[in-house]
């Protein structure tokens, strides 16, 4: 037995009179339109959860670049670093690695801000100059500054003073403390790290053996003794 369905499709007023506004479908005809829109339906369902998935937050993820691959240093420039401190900031490559091992050392605020008194001191604008001197101050040495270094109060009320009319020297001092910090106490640790112990092919200083102490050997009976 063949079912026929009558479906009346939107009118087209347009259409040509003669033109028929409704067509019979046989049974496989109409098997065949069913599975066609059940695919569909199918279709849209699937679209309609990625969309869900790709807009929740889950799915979402900030634009992921690809790491920096490491610049290659040659072995005998990285062993000249270990010359002096002033070779190393001397280097590009050598402040890179450095500004590496601080950050390490949760402490790379202190290169930072000695970068940034080197530059300070080549701007000649005298707008710059004020502008570079707040910002520095806001970064580094104001007490809620977000990256504040390590000075004495008496360096800090100096520099706030100098920089109402900032002139180039005005971190100056704060400037050498810092230095001298990272000569003194940044620099030597460097030259052990791991870092720096890559770059130069080498491997750290050997653990020390401890000799066993010889209050834990039992001496020896000597002949012709009593056992105990």
């Amino acid at each position: 037995m063949k079912i026929f369905v009558f479906l009346f499709p939107q009118f087209n007023f347009s259409a040509p009179k003669e033109e028929a506004y409704f067509k019979m479908l046989s049974e496989d005809e109409l098997l065949a339109c069913r599975m066609k829109d059940t695919n569909l339906r199918n279709k849209k369902g699937r679209l309609s959860l990625l969309l869900t998935k790709s807009g929740s937050h889950e799915n979402v993820s900030p634009e992921k670049k690809p790491p920096a691959k490491p610049k290659h240093i040659a072995p005998d420039l990285a062993m000249r670093w270990s010359d002096s401190f002033e070779e190393l900031l001397s280097h590009s490559d050598g402040v890179e690695v450095f500004t590496r091992f601080l950050r390490t050392q949760f402490s790379e605020e202190n290169i930072e801000f000695w970068l940034a008194c080197e530059d300070f001191k080549t701007t000649e604008s005298a707008t710059k100059l004020q502008s570079k001197a707040k910002q520095i101050h806001a970064i580094f040495i104001d007490k809620e500054a977000p990256k504040e270094i390590n000075i004495d109060h008496s360096t800090k009320a100096t520099i706030e003073k100098n920089i109402l009319r900032p002139t180039k020297s005005c971190f100056d001092v704060a400037q050498d403390k810092i230095y001298s910090l990272m000569k003194r106490d940044c620099y030597p640790r460097f030259l052990t790290s791991d870092i720096y112990l890559t770059l130069t092919k080498r491997t750290g200083p050997p653990a020390m053996t401890r000799r066993r102490s010889r209050s834990f050997v039992f001496n020896e009976r000597p002949e012709g003794t009593a056992a105990w």
